[in-house]
């Protein structure tokens, strides 16, 4: 019978059932005690205060300098944004020094381990997981930081469970997620909480509960890791068995760091049961907490205030810009009332960290991995004849994506050479993730593909019809804006309709095909040909995917039910740069075609 949820938060929030931890996976014990406070409260008397302050990060993905690897230059944008641990060093010193660090706590909402050729150098290059290994340098970085607990991030699973399990070895505090579970014993595979104390003279130490939630999507989007080995259910359905008892153990403030955004909405559709962010459902449907602190969605929230719904308190959310380029401050303030510590207020704010300058202490500590890395990216593996870029891949076809895709089909052409589909035709997709990427004519670098490429994706092959492939366009053209044949183009207002993300549009290679703007969704896919006649719906693919959307992100249609033919698990990043120091020369005559364009009622618009 399915899981009615909503039924079973409000009996499970109202009774506390389910909150047994006998048998969990090394549950986070409680802190040693903290140094006593100075300041806060006075010898314990009724209606005497406390102030305690939560610091937050989330979505570090990698960033430790102020650097682009990728432009081989100091970080910059046009909002003068600055990123990196090293500036939140800072950051967190100048609080420590303001509240007394007695007085602090430092979290992290997760996705800490991908997303920079720092933390892809210390996962595949010279590997954490290697005997004699080297130490992370993001658990470098944020020990010496002095980070109190961290929540797992989807992206936490990319490299597979054996870096994660080493990855968190070398931490000095505790990665949290009591929503990733074994998948048979259904019993925490990590820790869910920790529980740290807060001493002040004269007073009952104030006791503060910090629960960890992770997001359901890595059972899609890492299948392939932890398909059998761990499940992940619900935020909702784990904290309403968490809250109530860490309530009954004495904790006086919980805090829940959710890798999970506050929308209420999922990227992957009805594949799972549970919403993908669902912070903001958190607050509302469970009693019992009094902040959270947000990540995954990579937003900039200073103060979100959510009424729950069976206490009417409010509970108070902040989510702080990715890639370390903001704090948050959570400024919990408590009474002694009745024998006991109650929180009397919650506000949130954020510190931006293009307002101070690097903590020495982490930019020394972690100078040699920086340096081998920009050595590493910077190393020359051919030549291009001409710049290509990314300015406009998301309304022209561009050969910058066209060279993925070609790279895509032969490496999936090779692997099928000598089954029984290698006489099937290969099509691939390629979405247009950066827009500022380039390839510039001359020498090209690790650092140049690595721009165009972002993600730590892998390569599948799946078996596709004719039928899906098209139904696949249509949901891809769903990208764009409806526009009339007569409206004046405003390409900054022609994609990314319903707030769909540009790594959410595909381009489809070995195929020829129009987009109609003008047409509403659904009915945009025309003149859709293969080998220069009509597509025939019957007609079988190999289609050439990313694990991503092979796992079902971005809830495409039919592709990731369709029959597996091949995967591997060399990065896409990795066989690009392979494909073109075999070349020696990226010549777009050797891969460039257009294979789409977009109209309206059957003009080409550009």
């Amino acid at each position: 019978m399915p899981l009615n949820r909503r039924k079973f938060l409000k009996k499970t929030a109202a009774t506390g059932a389910g909150v047994a931890i006998a048998g969990a996976a090394a549950p986070a014990a409680e802190a040693a005690q903290a140094p006593e406070s100075s300041g806060g409260v006075a010898a314990g008397k009724p209606g005497k205060r406390y102030s305690l302050t939560v610091m937050g990060t989330t979505d570090l993905h990698g960033h430790v300098f102020n650097w682009d690897y990728f432009k081989n230059a100091e970080y910059a944008d046009k909002a003068g944004n600055a990123q990196g641990l090293a500036r939140i060093s800072t950051l967190v010193e100048q609080v420590r020094a303001e509240k007394g660090r007695c007085n602090t706590l430092l979290l992290d909402a997760g996705d800490t381990i991908q997303g920079t050729p720092l933390t892809y150098y210390y996962a595949k290059v010279d590997p954490i997981t290697a005997e004699g290994g080297p130490v992370h340098p993001m658990a470098q970085a944020m020990n010496a930081i002095g980070y109190d607990a961290a929540a797992l991030g989807n992206h936490e699973f990319n490299y597979g469970i054996e870096t994660l399990r080493r990855f968190e070895e070398q931490l000095d505090f505790p990665l949290l997620g009591a929503n990733a579970v074994d998948a048979k014993t259904l019993k925490p595979a990590f820790a869910p909480y920790v529980m740290k104390r807060f001493h002040v003279k004269g007073a009952p130490p104030v006791k503060v509960a910090v629960l960890g939630l992770t997001n359901p999507g890595i059972a899609i989007w890492d299948k392939a890791y932890v398909q059998g080995r761990l499940a992940f259910p619900g935020l909702e359905e784990q904290a309403a068995k968490w809250v109530p008892k860490l309530r009954a153990m004495g904790a006086d403030v919980v805090v829940v760091s959710a890798h999970s955004g506050t929308s209420g909405k999922s990227s992957y559709g009805d594949q799972l049961p549970y919403v993908e962010d669902a912070a903001a459902d958190v607050a509302r449907q469970v009693p019992g907490i009094d902040a959270i602190l947000v990540g995954h969605a990579h937003l900039e929230i200073p103060e979100l205030k959510v009424v729950n719904e069976r206490t009417g308190r409010t509970v108070v959310l902040s989510e702080p810009l990715c890639y370390a380029e903001r704090l948050t401050l959570f400024d919990i303030e408590l009474v002694f009332s009745k024998g006991r510590w109650q929180v009397e207020s919650v506000s949130a704010s954020l510190r931006n960290s293009n307002t101070v300058a690097d903590d020495p202490k982490i930019t020394k500590l972690l100078d040699d991995e920086h340096a081998k890395v920009v050595a590493y990216v910077n190393q020359v593996v051919g030549r291009a004849t001409e710049t290509l870029t990314t300015v406009d891949a998301r309304y022209k076809d561009a050969p910058i994506i066209d060279l993925i895709t070609k790279v895509q089909e032969d490496v999936v052409r090779a692997a099928l050479k000598g089954t029984e589909y290698a006489a099937l035709p290969v099509i691939a997709q390629a979405s247009p993730f950066s827009r500022t990427s380039e390839i510039p004519a001359g020498d090209v670098t690790i650092r140049d593909l690595s721009s165009l490429y972002v993600y730590d994706n892998t390569l599948v092959a799946k078996l596709m019809t004719g039928a899906q492939v098209r139904a696949y366009l249509e949901y891809s053209a769903e990208y764009y804006v409806q526009t009339a044949a007569d409206a004046v183009v405003d390409v900054e207002k022609l994609t990314n309709a319903g707030g769909r993300p540009d790594y959410n549009y595909d381009y489809v290679s070995g195929l020829s095909y129009d987009i109609d703007v003008a047409q509403p969704a659904g009915s945009r896919i025309k003149n859709l040909t293969f080998g220069g006649a009509p597509l025939d719906d019957a007609q079988q693919f190999v289609f050439a995917v990313n694990n991503y959307r092979a796992n079902g992100g971005g809830a495409f249609p039919f592709v990731a039910s369709a029959k597996e033919l091949w995967s591997e698990s060399t990065e896409i990043r990795t066989r690009i740069a392979e494909w073109v120091t075999a070349k020696g020369v990226l010549d777009p005559k050797e891969f460039a075609s257009v294979d789409w364009r977009l109209t309206r009622n059957g003009t080409p618009m550009f």
